[in-house]
Protein backbone atom coordinates (compact mmCIF):
# COMPACT_ATOMS: atom_id res chain seq x y z
CA UNK A 1 0.00 0.00 0.00
CA UNK A 2 1.16 3.95 -0.69
CA UNK A 3 1.74 6.08 1.24
CA UNK A 4 -1.43 8.19 0.25
CA UNK A 5 -3.72 5.20 1.03
CA UNK A 6 -2.35 4.40 4.06
CA UNK A 7 -2.92 7.90 4.80
CA UNK A 8 -6.76 7.82 4.37
CA UNK A 9 -7.20 4.50 5.74
CA UNK A 10 -5.98 6.21 9.21
CA UNK A 11 -7.97 8.74 9.00
CA UNK A 12 -11.24 6.31 8.57
CA UNK A 13 -9.62 4.86 11.66
CA UNK A 14 -9.55 8.57 13.29
CA UNK A 15 -13.40 8.87 12.53
CA UNK A 16 -14.20 5.95 14.33
CA UNK A 17 -11.59 7.28 17.15
CA UNK A 18 -13.35 10.18 17.90
CA UNK A 19 -16.15 8.68 17.37
CA UNK A 20 -16.25 6.33 20.22
CA UNK A 21 -13.27 8.01 22.42
CA UNK A 22 -11.31 4.71 21.92
CA UNK A 23 -7.90 5.98 23.77
CA UNK A 24 -6.20 2.69 22.08
CA UNK A 25 -6.87 4.20 18.68
CA UNK A 26 -5.76 7.56 19.96
CA UNK A 27 -2.47 5.72 21.10
CA UNK A 28 -2.20 3.61 17.88
CA UNK A 29 -2.82 6.86 16.04
CA UNK A 30 -1.31 10.03 17.22
CA UNK A 31 1.62 10.78 18.15
CA UNK A 32 2.72 10.88 22.03
CA UNK A 33 4.20 14.38 21.46
CA UNK A 34 1.70 15.87 18.66
CA UNK A 35 0.49 18.96 20.14
CA UNK A 36 -2.98 20.49 19.62
CA UNK A 37 -3.95 23.89 20.72
CA UNK A 38 -7.78 24.15 21.24
CA UNK A 39 -10.45 26.60 23.19
CA UNK A 40 -10.41 23.30 25.83
CA UNK A 41 -7.25 24.55 27.08
CA UNK A 42 -5.23 27.19 27.97
CA UNK A 43 -2.44 25.21 27.43
CA UNK A 44 -1.12 22.78 24.45
CA UNK A 45 -2.62 19.13 24.92
CA UNK A 46 -0.22 16.45 23.71
CA UNK A 47 -0.86 12.91 21.75
CA UNK A 48 -4.07 10.59 21.83
CA UNK A 49 -5.34 11.77 25.42
CA UNK A 50 -4.62 15.13 24.62
CA UNK A 51 -6.68 14.98 21.44
CA UNK A 52 -9.56 12.92 23.04
CA UNK A 53 -9.29 15.54 25.56
CA UNK A 54 -11.00 18.17 23.02
CA UNK A 55 -13.41 15.40 21.78
CA UNK A 56 -14.36 15.35 25.48
CA UNK A 57 -14.79 18.94 25.69
CA UNK A 58 -17.33 18.77 22.87
CA UNK A 59 -19.36 16.40 24.67
CA UNK A 60 -20.14 18.50 27.30
CA UNK A 61 -22.01 20.62 25.38
CA UNK A 62 -22.91 18.12 22.78
CA UNK A 63 -23.25 14.47 24.34
CA UNK A 64 -24.26 12.88 21.35
CA UNK A 65 -21.65 14.62 19.21
CA UNK A 66 -20.48 13.25 16.09
CA UNK A 67 -17.97 13.45 12.84
CA UNK A 68 -18.74 12.12 9.22
CA UNK A 69 -15.72 12.10 7.10
CA UNK A 70 -17.72 13.63 4.10
CA UNK A 71 -14.63 13.81 1.47
CA UNK A 72 -10.77 13.86 1.44
CA UNK A 73 -7.35 14.86 -0.29
CA UNK A 74 -4.10 13.24 0.28
CA UNK A 75 -0.97 13.27 -0.21
CA UNK A 76 2.27 10.84 1.11
CA UNK A 77 2.16 13.18 4.56
CA UNK A 78 -0.47 14.97 5.45
CA UNK A 79 -4.63 14.48 4.57
CA UNK A 80 -7.33 17.56 4.39
CA UNK A 81 -10.99 16.28 5.46
CA UNK A 82 -14.47 17.82 5.09
CA UNK A 83 -16.10 16.42 8.38
CA UNK A 84 -20.15 16.75 8.98
CA UNK A 85 -20.11 17.27 12.72
CA UNK A 86 -23.64 16.94 14.05
CA UNK A 87 -24.64 17.24 17.58
CA UNK A 88 -27.61 18.26 19.98
CA UNK A 89 -26.79 21.09 22.57
CA UNK A 90 -27.75 19.45 25.48
CA UNK A 91 -25.24 20.82 27.85
CA UNK A 92 -23.12 23.90 28.57
CA UNK A 93 -21.14 24.97 25.77
CA UNK A 94 -18.63 28.08 26.41
CA UNK A 95 -20.89 29.41 28.94
CA UNK A 96 -23.73 28.67 26.26
CA UNK A 97 -26.86 27.30 28.25
CA UNK A 98 -28.44 23.97 26.86
CA UNK A 99 -30.50 25.81 23.83
CA UNK A 100 -31.63 21.92 22.89
CA UNK A 101 -30.88 22.86 19.26
CA UNK A 102 -29.37 20.10 17.11
CA UNK A 103 -26.19 21.50 14.99
CA UNK A 104 -24.82 20.45 11.59
CA UNK A 105 -21.48 21.68 10.70
CA UNK A 106 -19.14 21.64 7.97
CA UNK A 107 -15.33 21.83 9.69
CA UNK A 108 -12.25 21.20 7.82
CA UNK A 109 -9.05 19.95 9.32
CA UNK A 110 -5.17 18.67 7.86
CA UNK A 111 -4.03 16.39 9.46
CA UNK A 112 -0.35 15.77 9.35
CA UNK A 113 1.89 11.97 9.47
CA UNK A 114 4.98 11.03 10.50
CA UNK A 115 6.67 7.98 8.93
CA UNK A 116 5.07 5.79 11.19
CA UNK A 117 1.76 7.06 10.53
CA UNK A 118 0.91 8.84 13.50
CA UNK A 119 -0.96 11.71 13.35
CA UNK A 120 1.68 14.73 14.32
CA UNK A 121 -0.64 17.62 14.01
CA UNK A 122 -3.92 18.86 13.26
CA UNK A 123 -4.41 22.18 11.76
CA UNK A 124 -8.65 22.49 11.85
CA UNK A 125 -9.99 25.56 10.17
CA UNK A 126 -12.44 27.32 12.62
CA UNK A 127 -16.00 25.85 13.17
CA UNK A 128 -17.14 27.85 15.96
CA UNK A 129 -19.40 30.01 14.18
CA UNK A 130 -21.54 27.88 12.96
CA UNK A 131 -21.88 26.04 16.23
CA UNK A 132 -22.82 29.27 17.65
CA UNK A 133 -25.32 29.88 14.67
CA UNK A 134 -26.43 26.08 15.04
CA UNK A 135 -27.20 26.91 19.02
CA UNK A 136 -28.75 30.55 18.52
CA UNK A 137 -26.16 32.12 20.33
CA UNK A 138 -25.75 34.40 17.31
CA UNK A 139 -28.08 34.85 14.23
CA UNK A 140 -25.54 35.80 11.55
CA UNK A 141 -22.68 37.61 10.80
Amino acid sequence: MDLIERNKNLVKKFETMINTNDKELAHELVAPDALFYTPASPKPLYGGEGYLAVVDWMRKGFPDIQWHLKEMVADSKKVAVRWDMTGTHTGVFMGIKPTGKKISVCVMNFYYFNKDGKVTNDVAAEGMIGIFRGIGAIDHL
